[in-house]
């Protein structure tokens, strides 16, 4: 891939090749719409290939030592350091994620590949005496097979790190689609991979449209993990499909993430972390902090700062240091994000900043969208309760700490959620009574460290974890070993009472 507008292609063993109908989609950039590169937009034949190609390579790839396996990603690491900068560049003109954002998203995936390339020494299983004399029994890890991979746009490189590096040290072979929206940044980090030496046909790429390539690789008969990372609507589609074909499936999905404020907290630092949590990557987070839930005084205390700060943030070019908001990714997104804003303004919620669409030329008539803030916002009503993935901040009033524990809990997700207050006691019970996957102590909703679990509940995930020790469970089979050395048969139950 050279720099833009490049020619992508898919990935397929080792080699780089084009869709079998040598179909292309254009990539466009959301900060000024100019053309970024055309891509290979593959179908179920291009998918077939890229099975194929991993089935053949996973006799090899899973019989390979797991620390082996883990050096690979150790030095994909060093080169993902080294090539961090001009993947933050890519990233930033494909999908529109500021500089400092994009180098902070390598990162997560370097940090992955050396905590994941570290568990090629870890792959433990365990020990348990017999009931039955010399006799011993041992469970062992195996790799299950090929991995579909599906990811969203929003983290191009590391959410799908969280997916194929321990899919990879656990010995799986994989096929994957990057979002169509960020596909680039996707194959660069692919490519740290098999310059570090990953053997051919271990990742291959299939690149193209969600209801094609997606479809394919949900429905292929011989794919038989599946790891997702997309909206709630697409991840119901892929459970109701994959199991009826028994695959492995993991689903991370939605969030309506609160932040609960009590008026004992200390409210500068609240708002520093609303505001970072809430428009941080232009609120295009699963995390981002949707809804700021303010207890008692704390709203009048507070409100009128954050509103001020929330106004003066600065829209613009990604590659701008100066820049604060980067654009949405896309015209569409742009569309539903307002159209969240204006049904609520409609419906009487009362609009603090930001709510309309940016006309100042200097944003190039790219797909902008200032920092909004919505007061007033009613319990149940459509803001309070739906995914906006924009940013957009809804601000509900509670009375008591239970009513805004009522309040955080009663949306259909449940991914992140945070408190803040100086109150221990009262952090703990929230820490306990929140139904999320992730709670915060006096920080923002978003900040997922690698080697801790990361996932949701409700309608958040089907409740596997991605990061830390918790996907190696889902990568792999556990296989139970019996060596009898007694040189007799022995019949377990049946011999082992006498009575």
């Amino acid at each position: 891939m050279t720099n833009p507008p490049f020619l992508l292609l898919h990935h397929i063993g080792s080699a780089d090749v084009p869709s079998d109908n040598s179909a292309v989609f254009e990539l466009r950039s959301p900060t000024d719409g100019s053309l970024v590169g055309h891509v290979s937009r593959g179908a179920a034949i291009d998918v077939d290939r890229a099975v194929a190609s991993a089935r053949a390579a996973f006799d090899a790839w899973s019989t390979t030592p797991a620390p082996v396996r883990g050096e690979i990603l150790f030095r994909a690491a060093t080169l993902l350091e080294a090539r961090k900068d001009t993947i933050a560049a890519v990233m930033a003109k494909e999908m529109g994620k500021r500089l400092e954002e994009a180098r902070g998203d390598i990162q997560e995936a370097i940090d992955t590949a050396f905590y994941a390339g570290s568990e090629g020494r870890r792959l433990f299983g365990r020990t348990a005496p017999s009931e039955l004399r010399d006799k011993m029994g041992f469970t062992l890890r195996r790799p299950i097979g090929v991995v579909g991979v599906i990811t969203a746009w929003n983290f191009p490189v590391a959410v799908p790190s969280w997916k194929i590096l321990p899919a990879l040290v656990c010995g799986n072979t994989i096929v994957w689609k990057p979002a169509e929206e960020a596909p680039a940044s996707g194959a660069l980090f692919a490519q740290a991979l098999w310059d570090a030496g990953l053997p051919p046909g271990v990742l291959n790429i299939v690149h193209g449209l969600g209801e094609e390539v997606g479809a394919a690789i949900v429905a292929h008969p011989d794919t038989q993990v599946l790891a997702f990372t997309g909206s709630t609507s697409v991840g119901r589609s892929i459970a109701e499909t994959g199991g009826r074909l028994l695959k492995r499936i993991s689903l991370e999905m939605g969030g309506k993430n609160p932040v609960i404020v009590m008026p004992d907290a200390d409210l500068g630092l609240a708002i520093d972390g609303v505001l970072w949590g809430a428009f941080g990557t232009a609120g295009q987070r699963c995390t981002a902090t949707s809804r700021l839930i303010v207890v008692g005084d704390a709203h009048s205390r507070m409100i009128g700062d954050l509103v001020e700060r929330a106004k003066s943030m600065r829209l613009g070019d990604p590659m701008d240091s100066t820049t604060e908001v980067g654009p949405l990714v896309s015209e569409a997104q742009r569309a539903r994000v307002h159209g969240f804003v204006e049904r609520a303004i409609a419906d009487g919620t009362t609009l603090r900043c930001g709510g309309r669409i940016p006309t100042d030329a200097s944003l190039g008539g790219g797909w902008f969208y200032p920092a909004t803030i919505l007061d007033e916002v009613v319990r149940g009503s459509e803001l309070a309760m739906s995914e906006v993935f924009g940013p957009v901040l809804a601000v509900i009033r509670a009375d008591s700490f239970d009513e805004a524990i009522e309040i955080a809990n009663e949306v259909p997700y449940g991914l992140s959620s945070s408190i803040y207050t100086r109150d221990i006691n009262q952090a703990i019970r929230a820490v306990h009574r929140l139904q999320s996957g992730i709670t915060y102590v006096n920080a923002p909703t978003i900040g997922a460290e690698a080697h801790f679990p990361f996932g949701g509940v409700k309608d958040t995930g089907n409740g596997h974890r991605e990061g830390g020790w918790a996907p190696y469970d889902f990568f792999t089979e556990l296989k139970t070993v019996y060596i009898d050395y007694s040189g007799a048969l022995q019949r377990a139950q049946i011999d082992n009472r006498d009575d």
